[in-house]
Formats: C-alpha cells, sequence, structure tokens
C-alpha cells in the first residue's frame, strides 16, 4: 500500500528539527508501509518527505524512498505502481538511460528527469499519488491518479503547508491546529461522507483525481537568501490544474467510435481486459483476488487464472445474512476455475 507525508515549512531552518518533524509524520503511517521506511529533508528549503514502504516489486534497498533520481534533481515519495513500467523501462533504457534498480518508483523518477512531468503521467498506466520535489526550480509538485484511486490530502496551517496519504500524518506536526470545517460536516449530514475535494478539517482539501498542485518552496538560502513563505494572498492562486479527465477521454470516444461488428467488439474487450490483468500480475510478493462470485471478480479471476501456470489464490468474507451473503457463489465460482480459495 505504502504512505508518505511531508512539509514545506520555512522555519524549519535546522535539518535535526525537520527530520523530527518528517519522522513523526511518516512513523503515523506504519500501518501502511512495514517493510521500510525513511526520510528526507533539505532544512535550507524547508522541504521534508517522509515515506513508509510496502514492497510489491523489488524488495532490495534500490527500492527504498524517499528516492534520489540520477541528475540529483528530483525526489519522490510515492504510493501506487505504474503497471507499464517495463515499457517504460525499455523506452528509458533506448534512448541511454542506466537504471539502478528494478523498481517501478524509478522508472517514474527517471521518466519524469527525461521527459517531463506531465508528459510522463500522459504515458503512465497505473494508479498512484506522489509528492515530487524539483531542486532545480525549488518546486514541490503533488500529484494523483487518473481515478483517483489512491489518496492525498494537502493544506495550510499559517506559513506552513502540509500533505500525506492520510490525515492523522499531518496531525502530527507541531503547528497542527485540527479547527473543524462545518461545511464539511453538513455535506457529511447530507451524502454520508466528505466529497472530494473537501476535508473535514478548516483549510485542508483532498487533491482531485487527475491533478497536479503545484508550489513554490522560496529561494535555497545556500544561494544567499532565505526560504520563502507563500504570501496569503498567493495561496488561492496555488489550485490545482487537471493533467486527465474523463469527459475528454469520453469525448474521444465519440469522436472515433468502434466501427467492427459484436463478435470483433467482444475479442476487443478480451483483449483489452486480459492485458490489464496481465501487468497487474507483476509482483516479486504473492499476489490474489477477492472474489465474490458476480460478474467483474469472476472475469478478473478468470483471467488471471489463465496466465497463471498454478492455482490463484481467491479471498471471500461471508456474512451472516442470506440476504447480503455471496460467500456460496464464491466458493461456486473457485471450484469452476480450481482457484486455492480461502
Amino acid at each position: 500500500m505504502c504512505g508518505f507525508a511531508g512539509f514545506l515549512d520555512p522555519m524549519a531552518r535546522t535539518e535535526g528539527r525537520a527530520r523530527a518533524i518528517c519522522r513523526a509524520m511518516s512513523d503515523r503511517l506504519a500501518h501502511r508501509g512495514p517493510d521500510g521506511d525513511d526520510v528526507w529533508v533539505d532544512a535550507e528549503a524547508g522541504v521534508g518527505l517522509g515515506h513508509r514502504r510496502l514492497s510489491i516489486i523489488d524488495l532490495s534497498p534500490a527500492g527504498l524512498q524517499p528516492m534520489r533520481s540520477a541528475s540529483g534533481r528530483f525526489r519522490i515519495a510515492y504510493n501506487g505502481e505504474v503497471y507499464n513500467a517495463a515499457e517504460l523501462r525499455d523506452e528509458l533504457e533506448t534512448h541511454g538511460r542506466r537504471l539502478r534498480g528494478q523498481s517501478d518508483t524509478e522508472v517514474l523518477l527517471e521518466a519524469i528527469d527525461a521527459w517531463g512531468l506531465v508528459p510522463t503521467l500522459e504515458r503512465t498506466v497505473g494508479m498512484f499519488a506522489f509528492a515530487l520535489w524539483d531542486a532545480r526550480e525549488r518546486r514541490l509538485h503533488l500529484v494523483r491518479d487518473r481515478i483517483g484511486i489512491k489518496p492525498l490530502y494537502y493544506g495550510w496551517i499559517g506559513t506552513t503547508f502540509l500533505f500525506g496519504s492520510e490525515l492523522k500524518a499531518l496531525k502530527e506536526h507541531p503547528s497542527w491546529v485540527g479547527e473543524i470545517n462545518r461545511d464539511a460536516v453538513a455535506l457529511q449530514m447530507q451524502h454520508s461522507n466528505v466529497p472530494a475535494p473537501w476535508c473535514v478539517y478548516q483549510g485542508f482539501y483532498k487533491l482531485m483525481p487527475g491533478c497536479v498542485l503545484s508550489i513554490q518552496g522560496g529561494i535555497d538560502s545556500r544561494s544567499g537568501f532565505s526560504p520563502l513563505p507563500v504570501p496569503q494572498a498567493e495561496r488561492t492562486q496555488v489550485q490545482p490544474v487537471s493533467w486527465w479527465d474523463a469527459m475528454s477521454v469520453f469525448r474521444r470516444g465519440l469522436e472515433n467510435p468502434f466501427l467492427g461488428g459484436a463478435e470483433e467488439a467482444q475479442e476487443e474487450i478480451e483483449g483489452l481486459l486480459g492485458l490489464a490483468v496481465r501487468q497487474r500480475l507483476v509482483s516479486d510478493v504473492p499476489l490474489g483476488a477477492f472474489l465474490s462470485g458476480g460478474i467483474d471478480s469472476s472475469v478478473i479471476v478468470s483471467l488471471m487464472q489463465q496466465e497463471s501456470s498454478k492455482p490463484v489464490r481467491t479471498f471471500s468474507m461471508g456474512m451472516d445474512s442470506d440476504q447480503f451473503d455471496e460467500a456460496p457463489f464464491a466458493a461456486e465460482v473457485a471450484r469452476h476455475l480450481e482457484t486455492d480459495h480461502t
């Protein structure tokens, strides 16, 4: 799962203070990443990144985060998986880039260094949220995947900008206040949830899916200047920018309709679903699937079993109520597909 947290804080002038704050924030996310943790800070610029790792691809230290690009320009704290990382790696290596490890994190980082942030995002197939520090431009970028599968919260407290995978990490910063947003409470009462981009705390938000939020981090004090807090008046100008939206995809579909017949459409859909499942089976640790016995999960497990030389591990949760219990249907599908079912 992984998790990350961090800050832009002009008052975090010493490395010891910045590291302690960052460590406290990332430690609150230990449940998201039991396999490794680290923090990186540039106290001169007032920036800190903390990461908790759940190792899926490349279990070696080469996959540790926050990760530095080979050029030294970028640092990333990343939660997610890029499913077409192998194809992107091949393209990078064709153009002379040599990667140190096998992680998709490094592929994403080096691709950004080679092609730029948005052009890289447009090439990715995956689910992710990440924080990217650009040391050359002194800018922090927060990024969320197309559909918003991975969470990312952000907001201001005074001159300090906080961000993280979960709100509990933000609460560990010493500047935290935590004033309740009454409008968000009203939304909760109306919709039984707080829809994005709103958040239960005043001044904090969920980054919208398919968006990038970029913030200037100030001037490096090693050049003779101190890091600059973003003035209150300028914060209203710091707005997420969309790099992908579903409506554009919908319009392209209308402009370029599928011209084949029903059988050809069936073959096309099966091919696309097969490719999607195949890309998601890349892992250096055991994986499985939740099986409900419904159409969606049954199709996915069927395609997984086609790609596997041994029984796929499947899991279901039963309920006491016969009205809602899907466990018998899942068990029937598991028997048919000969999965290793729990």
